[in-house]
């Protein structure tokens, strides 16, 4: 097989920390060849600059592009639009063999869009879950852009299925993330509190996003959240949500308890840094999807807040509760350890090996870039 060159796009230090095992394996294999476009939250210094991270973590063939005003919390549609635009640009001159997406950030349909447009094989990840809120509109849109799904779950195959993909196209691989989490190389919890100025013995984690159609008193409703908190007596490492409209409300939530003794806020993590915090936690709260993927691979409860992984997968150690001040003070005080899962739904260590396979194998880069529509047999042409 000559090499084929992939391109992955990251726009988030979610997306990056589930793509990066895999972007490692392709970077060190023979027939393979790794570049990665890099934009979004990754350039905005409010949020770390992250993409820092990705030129220390040593890759070779790095193409960083701005996608929004740095200053400010940018409006999906203009991010899918210079995204788009940026992303061609680098298609143009990486000439990729695949473009590697990621689940159901603008950036992504941008990257589906761009991938489409330009003739380039385009491998979606994590494409057929179900969630609520517009994420699942964008990650379904982008599954009819997409030629390749490697999907995390026969669930998730199934409903790509049912969207009218073609079965070949799919690959059950599993969610990469797990790979990391079931290693050796994760940091240990004294190097992570140091790093970070964590002082908590004991502590939670809050990750909380905007949600699209629920902006309206979005800050009275973190500060009740924050309230909560305060009056259960747990120290709490909180860390900045998503770049998407209704984050700033949020973050100046947080800024109200900044000297509070009990309180850490965070703009970023590195992951494996993240994970390790995770593990050791006493739970973690919020509507982040870490606390349905990750969070129960540790054995670590999730207090899942509102309407944002609604239809999600739940495992036992998941309280899915609203937003309301006693459900959250109740399962504040009634949190603790569960075992850790013995069959796991979204993985089980082994996606980048069969990531691999998948790229090494002839078949996939017989790929047709042009998609016809499939009817499917439901129902029979006598009804």
């Amino acid at each position: 097989m000559d090499q084929k060159r992939i391109l992955f796009l990251t726009a988030s230090r979610a997306d990056y920390g589930k793509m990066k095992p895999l972007m490692k394996a392709v970077e060190v294999h023979p027939d393979l060849n790794c570049s990665i476009a890099v934009t979004g939250m990754h350039l905005v210094p409010h949020y770390g600059l992250t993409a820092a991270q990705i030129f220390r973590d040593g890759f070779s063939d790095i193409h960083p592009f701005t996608n929004q005003n740095p200053g400010k919390t940018g409006r999906r549609d203009h991010i899918v639009a210079d995204t788009i635009r940026g992303l061609s640009s680098i298609l143009e001159k990486v000439q990729p063999d695949m473009l590697v997406i990621h689940g159901d950030r603008p950036e992504t349909l941008a990257g589906a869009i761009a991938g489409s447009f330009n003739l380039v094989l385009t491998a979606h990840m994590e494409g057929g879950e179900i969630s609520g809120t517009i994420d699942e509109i964008i990650r379904h849109a982008v599954t009819k852009l997409a030629h390749i799904h490697f999907a995390s779950t026969n669930d998730a195959q199934r409903r790509l299925l049912q969207l009218g993909e073609i079965e070949g196209s799919i690959h059950v691989i599993g969610s990469p993330d797990i790979d990391i989490m079931l290693s050796d190389g994760l940091p240990c919890l004294d190097e992570v509190k140091d790093h970070y100025n964590i002082p908590f013995s004991s502590y939670i984690i809050l990750v909380y996003h905007p949600v699209a159609f629920e902006r309206d008193n979005l800050r009275d409703r973190v500060r009740m959240i924050m309230d909560v908190i305060a009056s259960s007596g747990r120290s709490c490492v909180a860390i900045y949500p998503n770049n998407e409209p209704g984050a700033d409300d949020i973050i100046d939530a947080y800024k109200h308890y900044h000297d509070a003794s009990w309180f850490r806020c965070l703009p970023s993590m590195r992951f494996e840094f993240f994970l390790t915090l995770l593990r050791h936690a006493d739970g973690i709260v919020g509507n982040s999807s870490c606390g349905i993927h990750e969070a129960p691979v540790f054995g670590v409860p999730t207090i899942n807040l509102g309407t944002r992984q609604r239809n999600r997968f739940s495992y036992a150690g998941i309280a899915n509760i609203g937003e309301n001040p006693d459900q959250l003070g109740n399962a504040l005080t009634g949190l603790k350890h569960c075992e850790k899962i013995k069959t796991l739904h979204f993985g089980d260590g082994s996606s980048c090996s069969r990531f691999i396979s998948v790229l090494t194998k002839g078949e996939v880069w017989k790929t047709p870039v042009e998609k016809q529509f499939r009817d499917l047999a439901i129902w029979s042409r006598n009804e």
